[in-house]
């Protein structure tokens, strides 16, 4: 008779949670509420202090409890403020060709988001055919999306398996009009599901109890 070998199912179940922890994956959320709901501790960066005229570039700023570093470019390093009704203010390029990039994350934000659209000459919302938002963890992952005529309402948010190191908000070669960002959310995971640790408890039983049986059968 074979003896039971009872690292067998203790390497497995060790395995089994391995996996589940060690995969790492971003996932996009395109409504406010639904990336609010899949993180926890959240900071906003609302950039109603930055001024319309050219602001000097890249800048530490901060999100909450938070610290990021903001980065224009690659033509024009400089920032500038944009908005509708000249109360809420929203962070945009120099330069029609520039990117946004926030990066600079600490190791414990894993969610990144905010709203994504374009803006003209004066600072003013302007319709777009589409802008583009790109993240990227700490593996080296990245998950693009693109948000399709984006208005002043449209949200994009992040949440990794690990934590973020970059956000980079970018469009097509749409003359005359700016990349644009209000309230960028930066955010840490949130609390395991009691399911998982529910999951590895069961596991670790079932290796228990498989090694009384062994034992008893000898």
């Amino acid at each position: 008779m074979r003896k039971f070998n009872p690292l067998k199912p203790a390497l497995a179940v060790a395995m089994l949670f391995a996996a589940i922890t060690a995969h790492a994956d971003i996932t996009a959320y395109n409504t406010q509420s639904g990336y609010l709901a899949a993180v926890g501790t959240t900071g906003v960066d609302s950039f109603d202090d930055v001024a319309m005229l050219s602001n000097p570039g890249p800048a530490v700023r901060s999100a909450g409890d938070f610290a990021y570093t903001l980065t224009a470019g690659p033509e024009v390093s400089d920032y500038w403020g944009a908005t509708d009704d000249g109360v809420d203010w929203w962070l945009s390029t120099g330069y029609s060709h520039d990117s946004i990039t926030f990066d600079g994350f600490g190791t414990d934000v894993a969610g990144a988001g905010g709203f994504f659209f374009g803006s003209g000459y004066i600072g003013e919302s302007l319709q777009i055919s589409s802008i583009h938002v790109t993240a990227t963890d700490s593996t080296g992952a990245t998950l693009t999306f693109t948000i399709d005529a984006p208005t002043v309402d449209s949200f994009v948010g992040f949440v990794s398996d690990t934590y973020l190191t970059s956000l980079t908000v970018w469009k097509d070669n749409i003359p005359d009009t700016f990349v644009t960002v209000n309230d960028l959310h930066l955010s840490v995971a949130a609390v395991p599901e009691p399911a998982t640790y529910g999951m590895l408890l069961a596991g670790l039983g079932m290796v228990g109890y498989a090694g009384r049986r062994a034992r008893n059968r000898r």
